[in-house]
């Protein structure tokens, strides 16, 4: 992979201070863009996430120096305003910084925020998107999220608010749509409450649920069941390892095929 990249100009390399928001990808090294790759092997800093993974770090330019400020629910974590200050010291270094986070910068990566503080400042950004991790985990089970015989819309929620609790403020309604496929990210803690919710604003109990663990990595693992199932708790446990819960009746047809052995023998979990 790396012979098929342009080889970066000593020009490219020594360009005046700036920040690129590159996202990794959900964890396979093999769904990392060409351009993210490129903003590595460019880069003076790496600020990763917690969720890089080494075999994503591999790539990056053998002389960058890499910086763990990985946010961590529940547990010590680097503060957002730090990170923002860390970006900013090392921008006005001269130095190209790259912002390297877990899947697409641009969906629950708190770029927005880095994006503005960067901007108020003066300090030039580029955002690189990467693979979500539904798009990987659709991938994974050869599902269709938006099937037109079973979904009219697809939608990305947040499984905890800031303070980590569930959040209050969501479209509850519009959520519990038979026809809408939805997709939970960071929900381990918070998903069985999300399911109790959702049935009680009419969600069906008996509605396909699906929660993925460690998507794309070797360590992937998948848990079937049903909203009910969800909310009993049955289906998620408290886990360092990423977790996305999908509900929606795309989820049917993947479930069963995934039992099967030809399915299996080219990837669907362990």
């Amino acid at each position: 992979m790396r012979n098929a990249l342009r080889t970066p100009s000593d020009a490219a390399l020594h360009a005046g201070g700036r920040v690129t928001l590159a996202g990794a990808g959900p964890g396979d090294p093999e769904l990392l863009t060409i351009k993210a790759i490129q903003a590595m092997q460019t880069a003076d800093v790496i600020l990763f996430d917690a969720l890089v993974s080494e075999e994503i770090l591999v790539f990056a330019r053998s002389t960058a120096k890499r910086m763990l400020v990985g946010k961590r629910g529940h547990r010590p974590s680097c503060r957002q305003e730090d990170i923002n200050a860390l970006m900013l010291k090392l921008a006005r270094q001269g130095k190209h910084v790259v912002r390297l986070k877990s899947g697409d910068a641009s969906l629950f990566g708190r770029s927005g925020e880095e994006i503005a503080c960067l901007l108020a400042a003066g300090i030039p950004v580029t955002v690189v998107p990467g693979i979500t991790s539904a798009s990987a985990m659709a991938a994974s089970l050869k599902c269709s999220l938006t099937h037109r015989d079973q979904a009219q819309s697809v939608r990305f929620v947040t499984g905890h608010a800031k303070n980590g609790a569930l959040p209050d403020d969501l479209d509850w309604a519009g959520l519990a749509s038979s026809k809408t496929t939805l997709v939970i990210y960071m929900g381990a803690r918070t998903g069985a409450s999300m399911a109790k919710r959702l049935i009680n604003e009419g969600m069906a109990g008996d509605l396909p649920c699906v929660v993925a663990i460690s998507v794309s990595r070797p360590s992937e693992e998948l848990r079937w069941g049903t909203l009910a199932a969800l909310a009993s708790g049955e289906l998620t446990s408290i886990s360092d390892d990423p977790v996305l819960i999908g509900i929606g009746n795309v989820f049917a047809a993947a479930e069963a095929a995934c039992a099967t052995e030809a399915f299996r023998a080219v990837g669907c979990g362990p």
